[in-house]
């Protein structure tokens, strides 16, 4: 399997149109119809790590075809310096945050941070 084919059945997996990755990626939808193009652009490696995270695959699997599509942590193993999250409205604001861009992951941290502030300010007064 060649990484064009890798590359449409990460984002398939995840129900994302070509726009849709193109925007949580910062690229344009061409960028990404190429890159799924078995003749077109090969995405640079830096691309290809943020597309595993934001398709919730491997990055081997997707650079080279090697090791399984999608990692499954064993079970009963904590993760070193891990925080749990429990709450299902948490576990949705971050699985969202997770699949933006950066410039718009800055965006949203200085708008809650911001918020933050505000409703605190207003509290202790």
């Amino acid at each position: 399997m060649n990484l064009s084919t890798r590359i449409r059945i990460a984002r398939q997996r995840v129900h994302l149109s070509q726009e849709a990755l193109a925007t949580r990626m910062g690229v344009t939808r061409g960028a990404v119809a190429n890159w799924e193009c078995a003749v077109g652009a090969r995405p640079a490696t830096s691309r290809l790590e943020r597309l595993a995270r934001v398709t919730c695959v491997c990055f081997e699997w997707l650079a080279t075809g090697r090791g399984p599509l999608a990692y499954e942590p064993p079970e009963n193993v904590p993760a070193v310096g891990a925080e749990l999250v429990d709450d299902p409205a948490e576990r949705r604001l971050l699985a969202a945050y997770r699949q933006t861009s950066r410039p718009t992951q800055r965006v949203l941290l200085q708008i809650i941070e911001a918020r933050i502030q505000r409703f605190e300010g207003r509290r202790r007064t």
